[in-house]
């Protein structure tokens, strides 16, 4: 399915209504977006299927019976001070979620996003997509799971009494690399070991 008119460059509008259109079409890319620029997401490989299913499995778990839902692959995020759409491979949301429409497909108030890093994404997810992420003011932890070896990136935004800063300065990172750690996540008050979420994962060295 093509852009509309073949274009490549579309308005927000635009943008939701082709992927509203496309979304139910089996076989049909995802693309995300950056001030009018679309960015088509590439498939995902069995280890990125199996960390996104494991994340949110456990996730899903832990947070029965809060106030906290948990979203896996599908809810696209936006960040409307940089006109700005992502499908995050996990999202958790506390409280009301707040959605950009009645639709409830693109969610506004994440309080946890995951990305599970791919060759092909890793510095867009590092940098570009957190650059972004930064502005949502509910946005506590961001976490990147790499997929080829024991590696979990963990940002957590540092607790101010000012308005959430967008900067890279305001966030403490952490990282993990043994399977017999656990990832805090403390905005949500859950622990995910890493034994758990690359479960049935196989590295090639």
């Amino acid at each position: 399915m093509a852009t509309p008119a073949g274009q490549t460059r579309l308005t927000p509008e635009e943008y939701i209504a082709f992927e509203r259109k496309a979304l139910p079409d089996a076989g049909i890319i995802r693309h995300e977006y950056i001030n009018g620029e679309l960015i088509a997401m590439s498939g995902a490989s069995r280890e990125h299927n199996l960390i996104t299913g494991n994340i949110f499995g456990e996730l899903r778990t832990l947070l029965r019976g809060s106030e906290c839902e948990t979203y896996a692959n599908e809810m696209r995020v936006s960040t409307p001070t940089t006109t700005s759409y992502f499908y995050p491979d996990v999202v958790v949301v506390c409280e009301e979620p707040r959605f950009e429409d009645d639709v409830f497909d693109t969610l506004l108030n994440p309080i946890v996003l995951v990305e599970v890093l791919s060759p092909s994404t890793h510095v867009y997810d590092r940098r570009e997509k957190f650059a972004h992420y930064r502005h949502l003011a509910s946005l506590q932890e961001y976490v990147l799971v790499a997929q080829d070896k024991v590696l979990v990136e963990h940002h957590r935004r540092q607790e101010t009494q000012e308005p959430a800063p967008a900067t890279g300065n305001d966030w403490i990172f952490t990282d993990f690399q043994k399977l017999e750690e656990s990832l805090p996540l403390t905005s949500i008050h859950c622990e995910l070991p890493l034994e758990e979420i690359y479960e049935r994962v196989l590295f090639s060295d």
